[in-house]
């Protein structure tokens, strides 16, 4: 990633707060469903795993609290510094380790780790040379056979969410849709944060086709939220005990449906080295 598309991510990091995203509206699906996916597969603890571009820990501090061996990275010193306070402040499950870094750059031995988390950096690393890179050095870290979880944002997700939120009539948003869906490079040159930062959508092929060649063993390629995020009255339905349950398992029951992976705002590749 160039510096300055690096510096334009940093800073739309540090401006938000991303800290608490995932425990608000339609991303708690995306919450519940890649711990939900992440455990299929994860061996027992305690295993050592890296959650490289884990931001200020959401991911890597529930991890911790199961048993595992986790060390944080991010490149944003914000995030770092969230995840600091939190670990200082009583914690039930201390890190391995929080550093401030890059996914292309993993600062551990050959071998060394069960398990790798990419659950950011891929959809900020914008050319496809950068993303394996970023694999690479997740199957450089890994043991044989250790799991990387890799997630991507869906090619259509600006089309879905215009749909979705009403946004389809926003003139400087319709740019942004369109080249998404041309070219999957992610541009937000309006200044409004809620339209993202610089990021690559992916279609579900080309995330297929990046793991494969990275060198990893593709296990499973599969919608986090499926076409869950879409349901009208989200929030209604999310604090209903019963309807939560309902949207999971009519989520879980299409999730092998290719047809639909598009669908998804996030997909995640559950792969093997």
């Amino acid at each position: 990633m160039p510096d300055d598309a690096l510096r334009e991510v940093v800073a739309h990091y540090q401006a938000v707060e991303e800290d608490v995203r995932l425990g608000t509206g339609v991303f708690q699906l995306e919450f519940v469903r890649t711990k939900e996916l992440i455990l299929r597969h994860l061996p027992p603890a305690p295993t050592a795993i890296v959650d490289a571009g884990g931001g200020s820990g959401s991911y890597a501090f529930w991890l911790a609290e199961l048993g595992h061996q986790v060390h944080l990275l991010d490149p944003v010193p914000k995030h770092i510094e969230q995840a600091k306070r939190r670990l200082t402040s009583g914690c039930a499950a201390p890190l391995a380790g929080v550093t401030l870094g890059d996914a292309r750059e993993l600062p551990f031995d050959d071998g060394s780790q069960g398990a790798v988390l990419l659950l950011g950096p891929l959809y900020h690393l914008t050319e496809r040379n950068e993303r394996l890179a970023c694999l690479g050095e997740a199957r450089r870290v890994l043991r044989t056979g250790g799991l990387v979880f890799a997630a991507a944002i869906s090619r259509f997700a600006s089309l879905l969410a215009a749909l979705h939120e009403d946004l389809i009539n926003r003139d400087d948003f319709v740019p942004i849709i369109e080249r998404d869906l041309r070219d999957g490079q992610h541009r937000n040159d309006t200044g409004n944060p809620e339209y993202f930062t610089t990021a690559f959508f992916h279609r579900p092929s080309e995330l297929t086709e990046e793991i494969v060649e990275s060198g990893l063993k593709l296990l499973d390629l599969l919608p986090v939220e499926g076409p869950g995020w879409l349901a009208s009255n989200f929030e209604q339905v999310w604090a209903s005990e019963k309807q939560r349950q309902r949207l999971l398992a009519l989520v879980r029951q299409v999730e092998n449906k290719p047809e639909l992976l598009g669908a998804s705002a996030h997909l995640i590749a559950i792969a093997q080295k």
